[in-house]
């Protein structure tokens, strides 16, 4: 049950999962400890915590853990000047009704309370008959006041002159201008200028009530100066609870906050509810205190909590899952390699919900309202469309969205839920070795692992595309459908013949058409006619006009060097990686030898990208998320791979491809590209040529403008003109007025030339598309890593 029976064998020829890249040591078993990541904080939430955070459903890329929508809706853009005038005369003037309404200048303002209280209250004239008339106007003069102070706070929008002038200047500023808005209010009560404190204590019989005089004159200041209290709490931003912290749980954390609650809820998830629901109480207290001893991670949660998934599936599954748990604790179910966690986090991770946090998107007017500041996260629903990066080189590609991405869905091979392949230039930082369950370094005589020519193929016609793919895809006017009918017409001979498929000097040499390769293969195949006639096509075809065997024969003879000698073998000696393993949880990194076989690495790279195009599509079991990160794929794209890329969403995969420009695609496939993969990123410094790609694939969209006319006053009286003179000699300008017109038209959502001038450094604009076909909207991020 510790590997679902699912990761049986070590050989990856024919698909199984291979060995762990270092040999493990003869030591002595010892229970391992869980890891503890190095870039957690000393201090985070418990594991109970973070099971229990709310994660709401939102749109394609938001941070979904303990994510809050956000409230209103955008106000108008109102500079600071205009909104403190605003604010100024909106008062004034609420002081002057205030005024007029206080000393009875405004007649029959107190018609409305007269007609709904008692005649007998009055005398004839207006005035209060006794003190219930006089509580009555008290009353009515602070309903009156509080309508004129709501209607002008609404009207010179006070709240958003209070955030905008004192609150974004500080925690100190806010409680300033607490402090002032409090006391001008006690002040007004207490100097009787409002009359509240004369409702509150001119109308109790003081001496009639005896010793519970003192206690209710107590309890009215409390009614009467508390919500002067609240007022304060409430702007000076004390009222509402802080918000708790969001790292991801670790051990160290949990073991420090280790004493929970002596009452936990029956529900909470990190009790296990489902394993007690099926009677697994003593399994469901065992993962309960790991948890609560601080044994227990994030990645061991999930892992558990995928492996009682597929439990419930197949409920066969379930003593041989109760007897794991209550053997290894947290550490049951482990992975293959037995890792529980990557050695290093370089981004924050989310595993509940499959997302690492990318950035933060902008709070400016060029983001939807909606997302402004609010958290941007990747997770397998957005990567399944496929995601194609472009920026120039230094703009952090690799640190800040490869690396990331690779790293989380290792995460999730840990946990059973991913299989990621990572494709770079030998020395690109996309994480340690130990980090990974396969490490090729090609042309490095110390790899332990050789990397399968053939892609795990068995079948000659299949091997000979994906080669032919590789070795002329990016050809210029070469026939790939004729370059895979040469290809197959050698390779099924020779593994007719051998058993297996050439080694790379021996595939040049049939390629090349020495006689003696060709002879010899003749006398292997003597007894079948088939393989002796696929033979002879390709003899008489050889040096043919159009004959694609030469170009092919140049080609494989870029990994015929001795750098490469000992690397691609066929005979079974060495220990070749096969993409035939995405059908398990398995972390693999494959360096390129891009500093002194440029060639050889992009050719490499493209028959990486056929092979794990076809590899994803035959996988019969599709759990598992699969991905390919290309860290550069400049040269790499085919006709063949783009269409291969559109169709990996609904065989649950995707590519990452970072480019530094558009040029390095072919002409014809750029649209195309754009077009196949779902989400799309710009880097800060992209030309406006791919801006201009980036602009058209996004579309355009309707806003609002306002077009502003000035046109020169014309007085016809004297005075006037006189006024309008000495006004232009004093100011230099003639006396205008405005015209607005407001228009609604259609422009693009991001032009070539914002994308390539007002994009800052750090930053990125980012569209993203789910598997489900939800869309957001281009977004400027600003990427973690950044300053």
């Amino acid at each position: 049950m510790d590997t679902e029976g699912m990761y049986d064998g070590h050989a990856t020829q024919r698909g199984q999962v291979p060995r762990p890249t270092t040999p493990p040591p003869s030591l002595p078993h010892i229970p391992p400890a869980p890891p503890k990541p190095v870039h957690a904080p000393a201090m985070g939430p418990t594991l109970a915590d973070w099971v229990s955070a709310p994660r709401p459903q939102a749109e394609p890329g938001v941070w979904r853990f303990e994510y809050e929508p956000r409230k209103g809706e955008e106000t108008d853009t109102a500079t600071d000047r205009s909104l403190l005038i605003g604010v100024v005369i909106s008062f004034l003037a609420c002081v002057l009704l205030w005024s007029l309404l206080a000393n009875n200048y405004i007649p029959y303002a107190d018609v409305p309370l007269k007609l709904f209280t008692p005649r007998d209250w009055w005398e004839f004239g207006g005035r209060a008959a006794d003190h219930r008339g006089v509580a009555a106007l008290q009353a009515y003069e602070l309903v009156l006041t509080g309508a004129l102070v709501f209607w002008f706070s609404r009207l010179g929008s006070w709240g958003l002159a209070f955030e905008r002038l004192v609150v974004a200047r500080g925690p100190g500023a806010r409680v300033a201008g607490a402090a002032a808005v409090a006391m001008f209010v006690a002040m007004s009560i207490a100097t009787k200028t409002l009359p509240a404190d004369a409702l509150a204590f001119s109308h109790l019989p003081y001496t009639e009530m005896g010793p519970l005089a003192r206690l209710s004159a107590a309890l009215l200041y409390v009614v009467l100066y508390g919500p002067v209290v609240y007022l304060f709490l409430r702007l000076a931003g004390w009222w509402r609870a802080p918000r708790g912290r969001s790292a991801p749980p670790t051990t160290a954390a949990a073991a420090a906050a280790a004493p929970a609650a002596q009452h936990p809820a029956a529900d909470d998830p990190a009790r296990w509810p489902e394993l007690r629901g099926v009677g697994l109480g003593e399994v469901a207290d065992r993962l309960e205190g790991e948890a609560g001893g601080g044994r227990m991670n994030d990645v061991d949660y999930t892992r558990i909590r995928r492996a009682w998934d597929s439990v419930r599936v197949d409920p066969s599954r379930m003593r041989a899952f109760a007897d794991s748990v209550r053997d290894k604790g947290a550490g049951a179910c482990v992975h293959p390699s037995g890792a529980r966690d990557l050695p290093v986090r370089a981004a924050r991770h989310d595993l509940l919900a499959r997302q690492v946090l990318l950035g933060t998107v902008e709070d400016g007017v060029r983001n939807p309202y909606a997302r402004r500041g609010t958290s941007l996260a990747l997770d397998p629903d957005v990567l399944g469309t496929s995601l194609l990066a472009v920026g120039p080189s230094g703009t952090g590609k690799t640190r800040q969205l490869v690396r990331p991405v690779v790293e989380s869905l290792a995460l999730q091979a840990l946990a059973g839920q991913a299989a990621v392949v990572a494709v770079g230039a030998a020395g690109a930082q996309l994480g340690p070795d130990t980090a990974y369950d396969v490490v090729v370094r090609i042309g490095d005589p110390a790899s332990v692992y050789d990397l399968d020519l053939y892609g795990g193929a068995t079948d000659p016609d299949e091997a000979a595309t994906l080669l032919a793919e590789a070795f002329v895809g990016d050809v210029p006017g070469a026939d790939v459908r004729r370059a895979a009918t040469a290809l197959a017409q050698l390779l099924g001979p020779f593994r007719a013949a051998h058993g297996r498929f050439p080694a790379v000097p021996e595939l040049r040499e049939l390629l090349d058409g020495l006689p003696a390769a060709l002879d010899a293969l003749r006398r292997e195949l003597d007894g079948q006619p088939a393989m002796l006639r696929e033979l002879d096509a390709r003899t008489r075809q050889h040096g043919a006009h159009g004959d694609p065997g030469a170009a092919l024969a140049d080609r494989v003879a870029l990994l015929d060097r001795p750098a490469f000698a000992g690397f691609f073998d066929t005979t079974g000696q060495g220990r070749p990686f096969s993409l035939r393993a995405l059908e398990h949880p398995i972390r693999v990194r494959v360096d390129l030898p891009e500093r002194g076989h440029a060639d050889a690495s992009r050719m490499l790279a493209r028959l990486l990208l056929a092979q794990f195009n076809a590899a994803a599509a035959a996988r019969a079991d599709r759990s598992l998320f699969a991905f390919l990160a290309l860290d550069d794929a400049s040269h790499t794209l085919t006709s063949q791979t783009v269409r291969g890329v559109q169709r990996l969403r609904s065989a649950h995969a995707g590519v990452l491809l970072t480019l530094r420009t558009l040029d390095d695609v072919p002409e014809e496939l750029r649209t195309p590209l754009l077009g196949a993969v779902g989400c799309r990123m710009a880097f800060s410094g992209v030309t406006t040529w791919d801006g201009k790609r980036f602009a058209e694939a996004w579309g355009t969209e309707w806003v609002e403008t306002r077009d502003v006319t000035h046109r020169t006053v014309f007085a016809d009286q004297p005075l006037t003109r006189a006024i309008h003179a000495f006004r232009k000699l004093v100011t230099g300008k003639a006396v205008t007025t405005d015209a607005v017109t407001v228009r609604q038209v259609e422009r693009e959502r991001w032009s070539a030339s914002d994308l390539a001038h007002a994009v800052p450094p750090g930053h990125a604009v980012l569209s993203l598309t789910s598997v489900r076909g939800e869309r957001a909207a281009p977004l400027l991020v600003r990427l973690a890593g950044s300053a």
